[in-house]
This record gives C-alpha cells, sequence and structure tokens, in this order.
C-alpha cells in the first residue's frame, strides 16, 4: 500500500539541523504514526512521504515555510518578573504555557533581570531549516474511528 490521505503510516526518523545536530529521533522508541493528511506532522515531510511503501527510505530537507514558519520578532515580548507563578529561578531556556488571544501556547526565557522577563512566543524550531532521515515501517488503512477523530489510535482503541 501507498501513503496517500487517510493511510495511517509508521515511520523511524532521525531530525537533525543545519548543523547536523541531531533534534528528535525515534530511535530507541517505537515509530511514528500519524493519519497522511490529516496535518499530524509538518508540510514537507508529509508531501515528500506521499505516494511512498513500507521499506522506503528517504532524505527531506524541509525549509521553514513548510515547517514552523519564519521566526517573527514580534513574538518578542519584555513582560513583568511577577506575571511568572514559579516557586524557583527563572532561567534563559525555561518553558512556560501562556494563555494569548488564540489560546495555550508555550514560550521560552530567553532572557532575565531583576524586574522583567524576556520571552520567546515563536515555536523553538521555527526559522529552521529540518533534516529529517526516514524510513516508513508500515502503511495501512485508517479505521473509521481514526478517520472521525483525525488522528491515529493504538491498538486498543482510544478514549476521548
Amino acid at each position: 500500500m501507498r501513503i496517500a490521505k487517510n493511510t495511517v503510516v509508521s515511520i523511524d526518523y532521525t531530525l537533525t539541523d543545519t548543523d547536523g545536530s541531531v533534534l528528535d529521533s525515534s530511535r530507541g522508541a517505537a515509530p511514528l504514526a500519524y493519519l497522511h493528511g490529516a496535518g499530524n506532522i509538518i508540510p514537507g515531510l508529509e508531501e515528500a512521504l506521499e505516494g511512498k511503501a513500507a521499506g522506503d527510505q528517504l532524505q527531506v530537507s524541509v525549509p521553514p515555510h513548510k515547517a514552523y514558519g519564519r521566526r517573527i520578532e514580534e513574538l518578542h515580548h519584555k513582560l513583568p518578573r511577577k506575571m511568572f507563578e514559579t516557586k524557583g529561578e527563572i532561567k534563559p531556556g525555561m518553558r512556560f504555557h501562556a494563555n494569548g488571544e488564540n489560546g495555550t501556547h508555550t514560550v521560552t526565557v530567553t532572557a532575565v533581570d531583576a524586574e522583567h522577563v524576556t520571552v520567546d512566543a515563536n515555536h523553538p524550531m521555527a526559522g529552521k531549516v529540518l533534516n529529517f532521515d526516514v524510513r516508513v515501517v508500515e502503511v495501512r488503512a485508517a479505521t473509521d474511528e481514526e478517520l472521525a477523530h483525525g488522528h491515529v489510535h493504538g491498538a486498543h482503541g482510544h478514549h476521548h
């Protein structure tokens, strides 16, 4: 079976940046399973997998506009330190959940001083070219339940 809309695809992958640093990998874990055509993975990788079959291997370089988008400077905010409810010290690199106009999202602390915390609301991989080394493990038809829910369910079903 070939990868097409409404198929469930399982892949082994390693994701690296342009320097070759590993950002994520399924190595040592179960393959990543997703519903093809449902927007469950970044568009550039999904496009590259279209038409492939179990056993196929490919290397894919995904530009930012087909991954997590470009970095947007307006998503950097300097906020009063008192807005952060934490008992420990706030340090650059820490992540917090923030409520905004478009729901909850994650922000990353980029700087801290006595009165302010500067955060970046861009996705951590925004603006980056992402390189995938992928092996297609399995392709199968999605179940009616998976299609209705828009994502893959485990071997024993799924409860909401």
